[in-house]
């Protein structure tokens, strides 16, 4: 089994994901994490013996911020777009964002967002404290990343419809074609 330790000396080493965690340090958002898909397909990849970042992979960065408008949130990620044209940018305020999850109340922090992310395997971030340390937000342990397990949060097996999206987007995802080690759990 893969420690949280090994996780994060994996995370901290590497050179794409390092630069991308300065930049977002750098534009003072909010309760901002580097998040979701990226993380969790770096931990699949890592432990596939693949390039753990890929240029694939969306940059998925979210963060907190009740004063910022939608709007607001597209002109920072256009920027991103722009000044870091190599990396697919993401950048998602959760102040807004459960208006796209079905009978979602609003969310009350990052922290909160990401727990109820789709799959458990998702809801993971990361970020550089003050000291410039890594903190990693894991909402349900690493043990389904690194058994390669797909399951819903429970926030999704709560609701009929947010099942019904959750059983969507996996179909729509196809991660079994980049990691055929993956187990899929509906429940």
């Amino acid at each position: 089994m893969v420690t949280e330790k090994e996780i994060l000396q994996r995370l901290a080493t590497d050179p794409d994901l390092q630069l991308i965690l300065h930049i977002v340090q750098n534009l003072h958002l909010k309760d901002a994490w580097l998040c979701a898909g990226t993380i969790r397909n770096f931990i699949w990849n890592s432990l596939s013996n693949q390039s753990g970042f890929d240029q694939e992979t969306d940059v998925d960065v979210i963060f907190y911020d009740q004063s910022l408008t939608w709007e607001d949130s597209l002109h920072i990620e256009a920027k991103l777009k722009k000044d870091y044209p190599n990396y697919r940018w993401e950048l998602r305020n959760q102040a807004h964002m459960h208006t796209c999850t079905p009978n979602t109340q609003p969310y009350i922090s990052s922290q909160d967002a990401m727990s109820k992310y789709p799959e458990t395997c998702t809801a993971i971030g990361i970020r550089l404290d003050e000291a410039g340390q890594l903190e990693l937000f894991c909402a349900y342990g690493l043990e389904s990343i690194t058994s390669f397990e797909i399951r819903p949060t429970p926030h999704f097996l709560a609701d009929n419809e947010r099942m019904a999206s959750y059983r969507h987007r996996l179909a729509k995802k196809d991660w079994l074609r980049k990691w055929p080690q993956l187990t899929i759990l509906s429940e």
